[in-house]
């Protein structure tokens, strides 16, 4: 009975060994997987690339932008100072203008004045 539960045992060992999954060597790594790696890498590194160049011509254009409006602004304020100033000198002048009137009008009122005091005492 030992021999036949051996022959048993061994039999079914050489069975399942006989039906057992077989071990496959792993694949080799693909070259082609390797070659699109670094395809997508170098596609990544020139689109960073032209992105940090569009980042540098914005902020370029940016720049400009401000300096134009400066530019405009000061233009602006160098106008209104301008014309500030020819308004502050024609109301100059005009108010010497109506001085120089009302003097001579107070001094022909006074020469009146004086003309009729003269003829009212005689």
């Amino acid at each position: 009975m030992n021999k036949s539960l051996v022959l048993a045992a061994l039999i079914a060992a050489a069975a399942l060994s006989a039906c057992g999954k077989k071990e496959e060597p792993a694949p080799a790594p693909a070259e082609p997987v390797a070659a699109a790696v670094e395809s997508a890498a170098s596609a990544a590194v020139e689109t960073a690339s032209a992105a940090g160049a569009a980042v540098g011509d914005a902020a370029a254009a940016a720049g400009e932008a401000v300096t134009d409006a400066a530019s405009a602004a000061g233009a602006a304020m160098g106008d209104a100072a301008a014309a500030a100033g020819e308004a502050v000198s024609d109301a100059a002048s005009a108010a010497g203008a109506a001085a120089d009137s009302a003097a001579t009008a107070a001094a022909d009122a006074a020469a009146t004045a004086a003309a009729a005091a003269a003829s009212a005492a005689q």
